[in-house]
Order: C-alpha cells, then structure tokens, then sequence
C-alpha cells in the first residue's frame, strides 16, 4: 500500500476542503507539507493531498462529483 500524490494546493483552505470531500466519500486521505507551506517565508511550497494508491480513482471520482454539485 503505497500513498501517492493526489493533487496540490497553495491554500491550506482548499487542501483541507478536498480532503473533506474525499472523507465524506470515504476515501482516507493524508495532507503533506502543511507547516512547510506555512512556513516558506513566500516561497511556493505546494501542499500535497496523498491518497493510498488503490484509492486513487475513487478519489478522482470523488472530487468530480463535488464539483458538479
């Protein structure tokens, strides 16, 4: 079981809104460089959503169905 990145975001607000909506849709999902971001002094670090490897497509899925709605 290998986590792999799922998408990236340069808001902490928006990392945390996608993470929501996979857990609703119970994909488990992990936020990686948060404090890094935060804590850049301005440089661009992206925070990562990570996904385990088998639920990637559930959580492409998952974040398709939240933007429709």
């Amino acid at each position: 079981m290998a986590l792999v990145e799922f998408a990236r975001y340069y808001n902490s607000f928006e990392a945390g809104l996608a993470q929501s909506r996979l857990a609703d849709c119970d994909v488990e999902s992990v936020i990686f460089d948060l404090e890094m971001s935060n804590y850049a002094g301005g440089l661009s670090i992206p925070i990562r959503l990570m996904v385990l490897e088998e639920d990637l497509a559930a959580a492409r899925m998952a974040l398709k169905i939240g933007d429709e709605t």
